[in-house]
């Protein structure tokens, strides 16, 4: 199963009554940088599925110089230059760094980023090692990502593992890697998917962990919840493929 979908539903189904940040704002900054490192710059609106693209000279190496807008929050034209594979590992990198957001402090997530080391074919039918840098930009209380501002360039600095999460305030990294995954779902919902997966019915799993039945059912509720899916079986597909169970 696709890492995708998972993320497309954390990202887009998301509620907060705080306003919003300067999309117009975003919007010059991505502009600036693209000329000043000349990277490819991307500012994804998730309410409104859509995103800009500002193509510095990077884009003229990948052949994307005229790419200016997506009406979705996926730039098709940059992740068409990556196999499957490598769109999947970018897929799960950005979704560990959301989970990993989730369990910061509401104000210290904006001192956070991701930097993946990706694989594309150039214009020229050449593959190269390309940097992208991802920033969640959230609203004003914290709790909602707004958008996200994606960067591709050139590999600037090398790290150890395909992705890192930087904190640009102290240049302290931490790899995302598999044992991280683990922190999506607390112990007891791990024990409790476990046993939906062995075919335990609510009662059984109520019974064999000294919990109440309204106690299962809160874990699968928040179970559904967090890896965005609508039923266990689903829950199950995308706990095993990131080794959560």
């Amino acid at each position: 199963m696709s890492n995708r979908p998972k993320l497309d539903k954390l990202l887009k189904n998301q509620s907060s009554s705080s306003r919003a940040a300067d999309l117009q704002g975003l919007l010059c900054y991505a502009e600036g940088i693209s000329k000043i490192e000349n990277v490819v710059a991307v500012v994804s609106d998730l309410k409104n599925n859509t995103s800009r693209i500002y193509s510095g000279k990077f884009g003229a190496l990948l052949g994307i110089e005229g790419y200016r807008h997506e009406s979705s929050i996926w730039e098709k034209m940059i992740l068409d230059l990556m196999t499957e594979e490598e769109r999947e590992e970018k897929y799960l990198a950005e979704l560990r760094f959301f989970n990993f957001l989730r369990h910061r402090p509401r104000n210290m997530r904006g001192d956070y980023y991701l930097a993946s080391r990706l694989r594309v074919m150039t214009v020229g039918g050449k593959s190269i090692d390309i940097l992208h840098r991802m920033y969640y930009v959230y609203s004003a209380d914290g709790e909602t990502v707004c958008y996200a501002v994606c960067l591709y360039g050139c590999m600037a600095f090398d790290f150890t593992g395909s992705s890192v999460v930087v904190n640009s305030t102290t240049g302290a990294t931490e790899e995302l890697a598999a044992d991280k995954d683990v922190s999506i779902l607390s112990k007891r919902e791990r024990q409790v998917l476990k046993l939906i997966d062995c075919g335990r019915t609510s009662a059984d799993i109520a019974e064999l962990l000294s919990i109440s039945k309204h106690t299962v059912s809160r874990h699968r509720q928040d179970i559904l919840a967090k890896l965005q899916v609508r039923n266990s079986v689903e829950a199950c597909k995308i706990a095993k493929s990131i080794g959560l169970i």
